[in-house]
């Protein structure tokens, strides 16, 4: 070779990036390109079973353009001769080197056939002829097999070098080892990959069917058509407009909870009886009483959901005041969870520019100057203000 390298050291720097790695299509680029650049070598793939399609895939070619196969152009099946080779239990743990070289591993083999299976031998004979044809086929000179659980993963097919000298046996063991652990790592990945889809499906799902929960109370508040999907809208812009103007910083959990708490901010509404809900004049003071019961209704219906504290806030609280006159509690200041004075912004405004029976809409811009106003005593400072910054741009 024309440089020296630390194996031992290079093995243990690519298992430790491997391991942080949980994109399968990443990793394995990411290994094959190490291969390449650290070991001068013209090209190097590497063929992979994927389980989905329960077949062997030339996964990722990296080198020389007109050396290197294209990737995905190449599938494996069980007879395939390198497969064939290393799926059988007496040939694993070989590393099979056509450069001018047969290693001991496959004469010992050869020899176990002819000798201890009474003249077999022609049968691994005709195997290897074939697998060299087919690694011509590939520009590989040497392969490199590793498993999971007993089941062939991976192949690492490696090019000619560059100074064109043969492979070292401790260059050949250090790619056994490496790709050993890629095919932990790759298998790791995989499986990563699965759950988060897994639960990616399972995440839309949920949403859908708060989408429906969340509906319900449309079906039975005739006046109140559309405001759950608004005070939505409005409550993701409320906080994106807070990140942007730098007065808070939220993470992807947070705005997933909000989605989830302003979705279902009125599903007490579902305990209220139709007459108050659909009431055409002003509420009394025992029906004004049972409506403010919602919140506690609301988040009563959905604690056997087990959601984040987070959104369990937004419905219980969206009706408190940052000058601790609203309910059901009486919180005020910062002890009003920041997700519910979002909502709170947010369903005030819809409110406000929204037609009921008893009074006509306000236009947006009378709305915006009510919350103005009530900044530091209905409403917390933080969220009016995007809600206004929301309005200057022509975002609400």
């Amino acid at each position: 070779m024309s440089m020296q390298i630390d194996f031992k050291k290079e093995l243990e720097a690519a298992s430790k990036s491997m391991i942080m790695i949980h994109d399968p299509k990443l990793l394995i680029k990411l290994i094959v390109r190490m291969i390449v650049r650290k070991l001068q070598i013209k090209h190097a793939a590497m063929i992979l079973y994927e389980a989905d399609r329960d077949a062997y895939v030339l996964s990722i070619s990296r080198g020389e353009s007109g050396i290197k196969i294209p990737a995905g152009f190449t599938r494996f099946n069980e007879e395939s001769p390198l497969i064939k080779l290393f799926s059988r239990k007496e040939y694993k743990h070989l590393t099979y080197n056509r450069n001018g070289i047969v290693s001991e591993d496959i004469n010992r083999l050869i020899w176990h056939e002819m000798v201890i299976k009474n003249g077999n031998g022609h049968e691994i004979m005709d195997l290897l002829h074939k697998v060299n044809e087919q690694m011509e086929m590939l520009n590989s000179v040497a392969c490199v097999p590793a498993y999971y659980r007993h089941k062939l993963m991976v192949i690492l097919l490696l090019g000619e070098k560059y100074d064109e000298s043969k492979f070292s046996q401790e260059e050949l063991d250090f790619f056994a080892a490496l790709a050993s652990d890629a095919a932990m790592a790759i298998r790791n990945a995989q499986l990563f990959t699965r759950l988060k889809a897994q639960s990616e499906r399972n995440r839309n799902l949920f949403l859908q069917t708060i989408n429906v929960l969340g509906s319900t109370i449309e079906a039975k508040d005739a006046y109140t058509r559309g405001h759950t999907e608004r005070v939505t809208q409005y409550s993701m812009a409320i906080a994106r407009q807070m990140v942007e103007n730098g007065s808070e910083q939220f993470d992807k959990t947070f705005f997933e909870n909000l989605y989830i708490a302003a979705l279902l901010h009125d599903i007490g509404k579902i305990a209220v009886p139709e007459s108050i809900l659909n009431k055409p004049g002003r509420l009394t003071e025992e029906e004004r009483r049972i409506i403010q019961l919602h919140p506690v209704k609301g988040a009563e219906i959905i604690n056997p959901l087990s959601l984040p504290q987070e959104c369990y806030n937004g419905i219980l609280y969206h009706h408190e005041r940052y000058d601790g006159k609203g309910y059901p509690e009486g919180l005020d200041g910062e002890n009003v969870p920041v997700s519910a004075s979002i909502i709170a912004v947010a369903d005030a405004y819809d409110a406000m520019t929204s037609s009921r029976p008893y009074r006509e809409s306000l236009a947006k811009a009378e709305a915006i100057t009510e919350i103005e106003k009530n900044i530091g005593t209905q409403f917390c400072p933080l969220p009016a203000r995007a809600m206004l910054e929301l309005f200057e741009k022509g975002e609400a």
